[in-house]
């Protein structure tokens, strides 16, 4: 849940996390909800897709919603429903990339920093 967290720190856009379930799970070490990193759980005789669906179709009005799956099927509807879609794989890659990307320049600011008070 760190990374998600520093990843919505890096761009910016809200994170919502869908999973199949009855509910939060009963481990109190599990993650929930945070104010950055929304988790949302599917109730009995729910899917985690329907979820999806949903919020996905709620999202429209402020962009593109983003919807991470490598279900098939799932990233079809979500493209056809005007969103935007990836695979597991391809948003690591995202994440680790924005995250390296704002090290990076995290790195570079605090050096500039430095060399403007050394003067």
């Amino acid at each position: 849940m760190s990374v998600l967290i520093s990843y919505r720190d890096a761009c910016g856009t809200p994170i919502t996390i869908v999973f199949d379930g009855s509910g939060p799970p009963r481990n109190p070490a599990e993650q929930r909800s945070t104010p950055e990193v929304e988790v949302l759980y599917s109730r009995a005789g729910q899917t985690a897709d329907q979820i999806i669906e949903r919020v996905a179709h709620r999202l429209q009005p402020y962009g593109e919603p983003l919807v991470v799956t490598d279900d098939l099927a799932e990233r079809d509807l979500v493209l056809s429903m005007g969103g935007m879609a990836s695979n597991c794989d391809n948003f690591i890659r995202t994440v680790e990339s924005a995250l390296e990307e704002l090290k990076r320049d995290l790195k570079n600011y605090n050096l500039r920093e430095r060399n403007r008070y050394r003067k």
